[in-house]
């Protein structure tokens, strides 16, 4: 399985587009899947993607198997509760679309994170394999520090219909969209933290923040020389606290949990609320919507009391 970030695509000509398309993918399933157009691409798709990964389905209605993978995909991401959109183009009447991103055939499935397209694969795949695809989607999402979650749009809703979540982007974000585009961390960081402090229960803001404190300690690490400091000094914090952050962003997370709560149970006094305070930013990386959080916060209480 191939997954990479391609280099800069401009697919910003969509946006001054005035064709639209028919919601032609009636039938269909998926509470976060919508018809997308070359009308409302530059909101639903380009500006969405700042925030949550949306997945783009090219197909037609005159290929039978790409529309019954319409409903495929939606159960898919369905999973995910609003990590995720799936985003359906009818090529027929999308041709413009099609052309920006290259599609030779249908069914086709591409990615779009922070603006740029991600290829992910063509034709149909079962949805174990397709997991595989997303699994890698949200970790690369995390590492970028897009931490969003999409709003549930309703099955076979489509987003340009007058009840889609406002998809434009958030202008409390752009200096640190802006750091994090010139891959300056620490000044996303500190944006993040000013927005914090003016907003501390800013439920989104808070997912920023802890994603982009992650891609900072993580970034240049060796998982596997992590694994073996962590290995020599099981007392260490520190080396305990990169290998679950490298765990985190590789998807392990019940690994990064466990290893985390473990400590919890071995340490006492600042020690302790040290590594609680650190499994609490993790829980926010990874959704505390998320069965696995819900899972680890009980075994922390256990841990803790």
């Amino acid at each position: 399985m191939s997954f990479s970030r391609p280099g800069a695509v401009d697919l910003s000509g969509l946006a001054r587009s005035g064709a639209g398309g028919p919601d032609a993918a009636d039938g269909t399933s998926g509470a976060w899947a919508f018809d997308v157009t070359e009308q409302n691409f530059q909101g639903d798709v380009l500006q969405a993607s700042m925030r949550h990964v949306v997945v783009l389905h090219l197909w037609s209605p005159r290929s039978p198997q790409s529309q019954a993978f319409n409903e495929v995909l939606g159960r898919a991401v369905d999973a995910y509760e609003g990590r995720l959109a799936l985003a359906r183009v009818d090529v027929d009447a999308n041709p413009a679309i099609a052309q920006a991103l290259g599609a030779q055939a249908v069914p086709l499935v591409v990615a779009i994170l922070s603006g740029q397209p991600v290829p992910l694969f063509q034709g149909t795949l079962e949805e174990p394999e397709i997991r595989q695809y997303f699994d890698q989607l949200v970790t690369a999402a995390v590492q970028s520090g897009v931490t969003g979650r999409a709003e549930p749009m309703g099955a076979g809703g489509g987003a340009g219909d007058g009840d889609e979540i406002d998809d434009a982007p958030d202008p409390r974000f752009a200096a640190a969209d802006e750091a994090l585009a010139a891959n300056d961390l620490d000044g996303a960081i500190a944006e993040y933290e000013r927005l914090a402090v003016q907003s501390p229960a800013d439920a989104e803001i808070a997912e920023r923040l802890a994603g982009v404190r992650l891609m900072a300690r993580t970034q240049g690490a060796d998982l596997n020389a992590a694994r073996a400091a962590a290995a020599q000094a099981p007392d260490d914090i520190d080396a305990q606290f990169l290998v679950a952050d490298l765990d985190i962003s590789g998807g392990h997370v019940e690994d990064a949990f466990g290893r985390l709560i473990e400590l919890v149970g071995r340490l006492s006094g600042d020690d302790r609320e040290r590594v609680r305070v650190r499994l609490v930013e993790l829980f926010t990386v990874v959704g505390v919507a998320d069965p696995r959080v819900a899972q680890a916060r009980r075994a922390l209480a256990s841990a803790l009391f």
